[in-house]
């Protein structure tokens, strides 16, 4: 009996914590099933419809979408035009965002540390679509930037910026600027500092605890800023259509037309998917160096 009773309180204090997981991640789950899954699993459907089953409309299931996307080169041309604004907003990223999180994190500290913070969150404080045209102000043609340049070196002439693929890629570098700095601070605050005076110590240069010891020890964070930037940056719209014009076009914003322009559903859920499935292809191929960074 007390055999008995001593298993079944074991097997109660066993059920305790996963009934406490369950309560606490379970309201998450739910609102990510109802919030993501079902609205993804949705947009799959669509995709395989001659028409979006709107107003009455009635669509039949077709392999349409995705034989036109083979079919026609400009949307694998787009792709890897999306795919490459991805990785060079996550490099410039990282070359603006590593230093600035070194700064943070190693040299400065008390109420500075927390005035740059505060400079690196603000544009988060602030409405996207008002940084994109504030960028405008700043880049179009005799702009903020030409008039000040024009002042240090008078007659220097036009940049001619605006509506070019450097103008996309600034504002981008701009409006994703701060997770690779916050990621990064990250990982560059958990590395002890004895670590580096001990290298110092023996004779180390600076270069090379930079590239032996802070790097390696940091990428977990560089990694986490690129995945962060990378995702969002390749399937983006507002930046390209307002910053870049006519060289602005990306898979974003053709998906983006095929929804609010086109009203053609179908297409843009097709090319959802098939953008969704190239990331997913990159980070698996990509998969054992990420492991072995992070």
């Amino acid at each position: 009996m007390a055999v008995s009773t001593t298993a079944s309180g074991g097997a109660g204090r066993a059920n305790s914590p996963t009934r406490a997981v369950v309560l606490l991640t379970g309201p998450a789950y739910v609102w990510l099933t109802i919030a993501v899954l079902l609205p993804l699993l949705a947009m799959f459907y669509f995709s395989f419809l001659t028409e979006a089953p709107i107003a009455g409309r009635v669509g039949e299931l077709t392999l349409e979408q995705y034989r036109e996307f083979l079919e026609h080169g400009f949307y694998t041309t787009l792709i890897l035009r999306s795919l490459k604004l991805g990785a060079t907003v996550a490099f410039f990223c990282f070359l603006l965002g590593f230093p600035c999180a070194y700064v943070l994190a190693k040299t400065i500290k008390g109420r500075w540390r927390e005035a740059l913070f505060l400079l690196v969150i603000i544009p988060f404080w602030s409405n996207a679509l008002v940084r994109v045209f504030s960028w405008t102000m700043v880049l179009r043609g005799n702009g903020l930037l030409e008039r000040s340049i024009d002042f240090v070196i008078p007659g220097a002439g036009s940049l001619g910026l605006m509506f070019t693929y450097p103008a996309v890629v600034i504002g981008l570098v701009h409006s994703y600027l701060p997770y690779m700095i916050l990621t990064c601070y990250i990982s560059l605050q958990a590395i002890d500092d004895d670590l580096i005076e001990a290298a110092r110590s023996l004779g180390a240069k600076r270069l090379t605890i930079l590239r032996r010891l802070i790097l390696p020890l940091a990428m977990p964070g560089i990694v986490a800023g690129a995945v962060l930037i990378f995702v969002p940056v390749i399937g983006s719209f507002m930046e390209p259509r307002i910053l870049g014009g006519r060289h602005g076009t990306f898979i974003g914003t053709i998906i983006e037309d095929q929804f609010t322009a086109v009203f053609n559903w179908p297409l843009g859920a097709a090319l959802s998917f098939i953008l969704l499935a190239c990331v997913l292809v990159i980070f698996a191929l990509f998969a054992p160096v990420l492991k072995r960074a992070a």
